[in-house]
């Protein structure tokens, strides 16, 4: 892993000083483009084969959202069930939010909620939903997230961005910020990070090269230099192979403005970047901030050339001994409602939302009934998502609960079928594309029987 530091500063940035927006994190990516990608590139120049550039954009809520809370209110259920807010109507006929989403609900034709997501493992990580599969302990690290699959079957859109990026930032629990990683695929495959925190920079497999920032990335002489070291510690792996045509394409991946402009607001309207809301990193819980404006840089990354984008918003576990999932969620909704409605218009404003899927989920729903400490506890049984863009049908509500939110009374949605849903708005074939694992057996990007969501393609 390579890490890359930039200038400190006084405000805005994370406890060390370094602000997110100068910090490079370049996980298994970077060292693989450097070994792998230009093999890639090179077949890929070889067969001629450029692929159209549709993208997703997967946000992930850590700790598990309250469904009952957002998007799926029971107003008829008792007391210590409905909780504390209200549903509000919608610009659809019959759709009813929760009252902390009127951005939302004043564009709800522009979004599709899935109220039965059925079958979550109940652990308490990003892994279901990067993987669409649930752990297995015979197989750690076997299954490759999302991303992984797309940069391994249609490449780069361009050499100066990585085609699966990540902007997670670690919660309190290391799990909640895991982005996924390339699996049997291979780590050249697995997320470049963009942000990272002091809890992930000193570990023993990191090589730092200290005191070249996101500002010096133009100066290929210094870059050239630092690398030199770079190549001496893995040349001693036996693991380089020498710099070829295709190796200093893959070095553009650092060399070129591309990505750093792409992360890089100044450059961004401020008017556009203001719908957003305001970052406030200060604010935080467990190492959670409420960064809404990754949710603009994650916009600026796909028109970049990202494929697949993953980022997390705060941290949903509000049912320990400070409970107030009442509290809390007067504070993190309406940031999440400016958010997500922000990026979905600037999708369709640019002309981008039947190219860019958007999903946001979490990794389980709230029990129905509040707990003593006036929070909701862990519930796999059912939970929410929302989706958007992608050239789906929107303006629909997919599924139902029962009359206490409790389990899926009408059409259950397994993750499966999500992703089955994501990868047919890529343009994949699910029946015929497929990715060889160290055994030398082909597997399929989903389940057999999973199939695309007939509600939204």
């Amino acid at each position: 892993m390579l890490t890359i530091f930039g200038q400190p500063h006084k405000n805005g940035g994370f406890c060390d000083g370094v602000s997110r927006r100068d910090f490079l994190t370049i996980g298994g990516a970077l060292v693989g483009s450097s070994l792998a990608l230009p093999t890639i590139l090179a077949a890929e120049s070889k067969a001629g084969i450029r692929s159209s550039h549709k993208a997703i954009i997967n946000i992930y809520l850590p700790g598990g959202p309250p469904h009952q809370d957002m998007w799926d209110l029971k107003p008829d259920a008792p007391v210590d069930i409905r909780g504390e807010f209200n549903p509000i109507k919608t610009n659809v006929a019959g759709i009813e939010i929760g009252e902390h989403f009127p951005r939302m609900a004043k564009m709800m034709d522009k979004f599709a909620v899935i109220r039965s997501i059925s079958g979550s493992s109940g652990d308490h990580d990003a892994f279901q939903c990067m993987t669409g599969r649930k752990k297995d302990p015979r197989k750690q690290g076997y299954w490759p997230a999302l991303g992984a699959w797309v940069s391994k079957v249609q490449g780069p859109v361009n050499p100066a961005i990585p085609p699966h990026l990540t902007l997670m930032y670690r919660t309190g629990e290391a799990r909640w910020g895991y982005p996924g990683d390339g699996g049997f695929i291979g780590m050249a495959h697995a997320p470049f990070r963009l942000v990272g925190g002091k809890e992930n920079n000193l570990k023993s497999e990191t090589m730092v090269l200290k005191g070249i920032t996101l500002d010096r990335l133009q100066d290929r002489v210094g870059l050239s230099k630092a690398f030199d070291t770079l190549d001496r510690q893995v040349d001693q792996q036996g693991a380089m192979d020498g710099i070829d045509a295709f190796n200093q394409q893959a070095l553009g991946i650092l060399t070129s403005s591309r990505l750093k402009d792409a992360l890089d607001l100044s450059k961004e309207r401020p008017e556009v970047v203001a719908r957003y809301g305001v970052d406030n990193p200060a604010f935080e819980r467990d190492g959670a901030p409420r960064m809404v404006r990754n949710f603009c840089i994650a916009r600026r990354l796909v028109e970049a050339g990202a494929r697949v984008v993953t980022l997390n918003f705060s941290r949903w576990d509000w049912h320990g001994p400070d409970g107030k999932n009442f509290v809390h969620g007067r504070k993190d909704m309406p940031l999440l409602d400016q958010a997500i409605t922000a990026l979905v218009t600037d999708l369709h404003e640019r002309g981008l939302s039947d190219d860019v899927a958007v999903v946001v989920w979490g990794e389980f729903g709230r029990t129905p009934r509040i707990n003593k400490d006036a929070g909701r506890d862990h519930w796999p049984q059912v939970s929410c998502a929302l989706m958007a863009g992608g050239g789906m049908k929107m303006g629909q509500v997919i599924g139902a609960t029962n009359r206490l939110g409790e389990t899926a009374s009408k059409r259950p949605v397994t993750h499966q079928e999500v992703f089955a849903t994501l990868y047919s708005c890529l343009g994949l074939d699910l029946s015929k594309v497929t990715v060889t694992d160290s055994t030398g057996r082909p597997q399929f990007l989903v389940e057999d029987g999973a199939a695309p969501m007939r509600e939204l393609i």
